[in-house]
């Protein structure tokens, strides 16, 4: 497994040992972030939270590309174990933080301030937020609703969501930007839906 781009294009990163996470394949990497780009332009400066992050190699992956910094949500020992070993491999800790959590016990999006571009400003909000949940669960939804209602997604943010390709995928208060089928994997970008008056 290894970065696809950016300034650490082509670096390892070391999956979890055991089976209870499941890396997201580099083809379903490369499908993502191919859809990001085109949407986003630009990685630079973002603030990105990679959730059910497994090797945290989404979260990674934004910051070889630019990003600000990252923030690694895993509840799985041996996934935190990877996660901090890539972090220590590419010399990233200044821009990483990892919770050993549940996605499903966070609370309210922490306010930033003092963030390196307007994007960031005072926003608790994050920009992109990545979710890789175990597939047929539904915890994918079941998180965007909880995070939905505490913060941590405004107008501005991008959502990726992984499920298996026979998961349905519908989060009051989202709209579905983009699907593609990679494999046994769906990628479903999302954004908030637009309020009406």
């Amino acid at each position: 497994m290894r970065i696809i781009s950016g300034k650490w294009r082509g670096r390892n990163l070391v999956a979890p040992a055991g089976d209870a996470t499941r890396p997201t394949a580099e083809r379903t990497r490369e499908t993502l972030f191919s859809m990001l780009v085109s949407r986003l332009g630009s990685f630079e400066d973002l603030r990105v939270a990679d959730l059910f992050a497994g090797s945290g190699a989404l979260g990674l992956e934004a910051l070889s590309r630019g990003a600000a910094k990252a923030l690694f949500v895993e509840q799985d020992p041996a996934a935190i174990r990877a996660i901090r070993s890539n972090i220590a491999n590419l010399q990233a800790a200044p821009q990483c933080e990892v919770r050993a959590a549940s996605v499903m016990t966070l609370g309210a999006a922490p306010k930033q301030t003092g963030g390196p571009a307007p994007k960031t400003g005072d926003r608790a909000a994050y920009d992109l937020i990545f979710l890789d949940p175990p597939y047929g669960t539904g915890a994918g939804g079941v998180a965007l609703d909880k995070l939905l209602r505490l913060g941590w997604i405004d107008e501005a943010t991008w959502i990726s969501l992984e499920t298996g390709v026979k998961d349905d995928v519908k989060v009051r208060g989202l709209t579905v930007e983009a699907t593609r089928k990679v494999g046994k994997a769906q990628i479903t970008l999302l954004r908030m839906a637009p309020t009406t008056e």
